[in-house]
């Protein structure tokens, strides 16, 4: 899944993505940004 990495600047292909919930209850997609490591993070379904 795709997501956009704030450090790099751009949209990159997630590593490490999981399925998580937010505090409201909503689904969301967390990972892993594959060129510099920093967390990226996507709300909606995987």
């Amino acid at each position: 899944m795709q997501a956009y990495c704030v450090k790099c600047r751009a949209k990159k292909e997630m590593s490490n993505a999981k399925g998580i919930t937010m505090k409201n209850g909503k689904p969301a997609t967390q990972g892993v940004c594959p060129s510099c490591g920093t967390k990226m993070f996507r709300i909606g379904k995987k």
